[in-house]
């Protein structure tokens, strides 16, 4: 099963430098952290900030191609999530109407997402087994946690590889 989730934030950690990819489940209070590169997490900040590079990005060009193709993104999908390292899957929808998937890395697939204002989708169990659980109003701990992930991370930034925090 599929939860639809969205793009929280993106983040740098103050201390080492590594950039995350927040998303959000829609439903739940619950957090999904994704490590990725600088230049991934840059083109994921510059569309949710609604600015461009002065040059095409990647995910710009691939986006145009996809659409001077005559296709549409119809979703990103976190699909898999194998020795600490996320994978995604990024469903096109041809001129004429095929689904094609395609393997990719979750950042490139995050952004295409963003670009195309294509939903985002992570497997129920991936959220399962690495989401992050956001203490409740009524938790005391709740004060405690908003200043430790404020603490580690700043807004807008971006790490190498695409692992999870612990890995």
């Amino acid at each position: 099963m599929m939860i639809p989730v969205v793009v929280e934030s993106v983040r740098v950690n103050l201390t080492n430098g590594q950039r995350v990819v927040i998303l959000k489940d829609e439903k739940l209070d619950r957090y999904l952290f994704i490590w990725v590169g600088i230049n991934e997490s840059n083109a994921i900040a510059l569309e949710l900030q609604n600015e461009k590079a002065p040059r095409p990005l990647t995910a710009d060009l691939l986006k145009t191609v996809i659409d001077e193709l005559g296709a549409q993104v119809s979703e990103v999908v976190v699909s898999e999530l194998t020795d600490e390292v996320y994978h995604a899957r990024i469903g096109l929808t041809s001129a004429g109407g095929d689904r094609i998937d395609i393997d990719a890395r979750s950042s490139d697939a995050i952004a295409l997402a963003v670009r195309s204002e294509a939903p985002i989708f992570v497997e129920h169990d991936i959220l399962d087994r690495a989401a992050i659980s956001m203490p409740t109003e009524e938790d005391e701990r709740l004060d405690i946690y908003r200043e430790f992930v404020n603490q580690l991370f700043e807004s807008h930034g971006s790490g190498e590889g695409e692992r999870r925090p612990d890995g």
